[in-house]
């Protein structure tokens, strides 16, 4: 920790949050640190292992999963948040919220699924493959239960004695901190890889209308919290509140505001990153379709003059295939 508010917490009292000691105040938390060293050290081991082999991992990609997941991460765990998460609830409200959705939409945006199959031996490989695949996974990341399970983990956080109790006893603290961020990657990591996770009806259309679906369910805790009338560890929180803090009631309803806003906000980035991945979808589709019909219209051209004419027509694929590109196509040319 930094900052004056290092020196007053030595004397039992913390010095009053402004914006300065918030951006300031950092404390050491090594069980978070071990983490993201690991996942840094993993990623960036996948990284190199790639350009070895002479190809190419996109940089922004890279940029996403330090930045943004790694960084969101070690905000959330060790910046002023955790140096006050304990006698105001908005910064723990923050921290949770961070955790469970800020951190996993970055760490997800640079699709480590994917790296980790390009990156490892094909028999490793194929081993994550199956992994993502089980049906243990396939149950916890199937579309819907996913979202369940993360509005589960933050009801049960804030409204059973799981957070005071957290509060209290430092390892609860710190595998609560896990569970938010896991949860929140059960869903959001298998929506954005380009690895097929998800059953095959999940497309991109399909997707975005979860992420969004998403996106309204994760505002719920957020009003819940602004909204409810009992304190949230209240007990804990009226006995460590400093004599500058806000009223408690008004402190909870600050973070659930807080909650709300933030949900808010990762929701756009994770759908305008989906709508990305479609469109890119699109133009790939639609570049391998032009080969394939100027392949078939090749075979297709009317003999030159003087040579035999062909007694039956070679009819196109789009005519005689049964798929939705086929039924587009057909579709076209009857309106023309």
């Amino acid at each position: 920790m930094t900052g004056d508010a290092t020196s007053d917490l030595s004397a039992g009292q913390l010095a009053e949050l402004t914006t300065g000691r918030l951006l300031s105040s950092w404390q050491l938390d090594v069980p978070a640190l071990l983490l993201i060293a690991v996942l840094a050290t993993l990623y960036g081991w996948g990284v190199r292992r790639i350009h070895r082999r002479g190809e190419r991992w996109p940089l922004a990609r890279s940029v996403a999963f330090a930045l943004l997941g790694l960084g969101a991460l070690a905000v959330a765990t060790m910046s002023g948040l955790a140096v006050y998460d304990h006698v105001l609830f908005w910064p723990a409200a923050v921290q949770n919220v961070l955790l469970d959705l800020a951190a996993p939409l970055g760490l997800a945006l640079g699709d480590p699924l994917r790296l980790a199959v390009e990156a490892l031996p094909e028999d490793a490989a194929d081993r994550v493959r199956r992994t993502m695949t089980g049906r243990l996974v396939r149950l916890l990341t199937f579309p819907l239960v996913s979202t369940v399970l993360v509005l589960t983990t933050e009801l049960t956080v804030y409204f059973t004695p799981y957070f005071a109790t957290a509060l209290r006893v430092g390892w609860l603290h710190e595998l609560m901190y896990l569970h938010l961020l896991v949860a929140g990657c059960l869903f959001v990591v298998p929506v954005l890889t380009r690895e097929q996770t998800l059953p095959a009806w999940c497309t991109h259309p399909v997707r975005a209308a979860l992420v969004f679906l998403d996106g309204v369910v994760d505002a719920l805790p957020g009003l819940v919290v602004m909204t409810h009338g009992t304190l949230i560890a209240g007990a804990w929180y009226l006995h460590h509140a400093p004599s500058w803090s806000p009223d408690v009631q008004h402190d909870q309803r600050i973070g659930g505001g807080a909650m709300l806003g933030i949900a808010e906000l990762v929701a756009l980035p994770c759908l305008l990153a989906l709508l990305f991945q479609w469109a890119r979808a699109e133009r790939v589709q639609a570049v391998a379709l032009d080969r394939r019909l100027d392949a078939e219209l090749a075979v297709a051209a009317p003999a030159a003059p003087g040579q035999d004419t062909p007694t039956e027509r070679v009819r196109p694929w789009w005519e005689t295939e049964q798929n939705e590109v086929a039924a587009r196509i057909r579709r076209h040319h009857g309106d023309d």
